[in-house]
């Protein structure tokens, strides 16, 4: 199946800050925060910062460390034999493939895994998303966004 992913992080380069996997069908969605840096990019601050815990109620958005977030993935992950994650930034698919790695020549129980990275001139996920900068809506934007393409 596909997932359609999206990141927040402090600025560019920056640490990831939390990480969205929408799937294609269904509603099971993976969010995960991480702690914040010690010190946070001022963009980051005013636009994203305040709207990282607006999840739909039942979708935790407590902060969970790196590797508890990597394990989640995988456990979130375990029941594709075949998963594609999505993404129309390659930063976001960074991101990702560097949460995994939980330490050195260790990296969490993640069996095949593909990544696509899908050019989207003239979309942005924030500008179409219901909550700009909160990576669950911005993966919610770009699955609408693909799907709709598609149909």
């Amino acid at each position: 199946m596909r997932y359609f992913l999206d990141t927040e992080y402090n600025g560019f380069g920056g640490e990831l800050i939390s990480i969205a996997l929408v799937p294609e069908h269904g509603d099971q969605e993976f969010y995960a925060v991480l702690p914040l840096p010690a010190e946070v990019h001022g963009w980051v601050e005013r636009n994203v910062l305040p709207y990282l815990r607006q999840v739909p109620p039942g979708l935790d958005a407590d902060t969970v460390s790196r590797e508890e977030a990597a394990f989640e993935l995988a456990r979130y992950l375990a029941a594709d034999p075949d998963p594609l994650v999505v993404a129309d930034w390659p930063e976001d698919l960074a991101h990702l493939c560097n949460l995994i790695v939980t330490g050195p020549a260790e990296l969490a129980e993640i069996g095949r895994l593909r990544l696509e990275f899908l050019r989207t001139p003239g979309f942005s996920t924030a500008r179409n998303s219901r909550v700009p900068h909160n990576a669950l809506h911005d993966a919610r934007s770009l699955r609408e966004f693909v799907v709709g393409m598609e149909a």
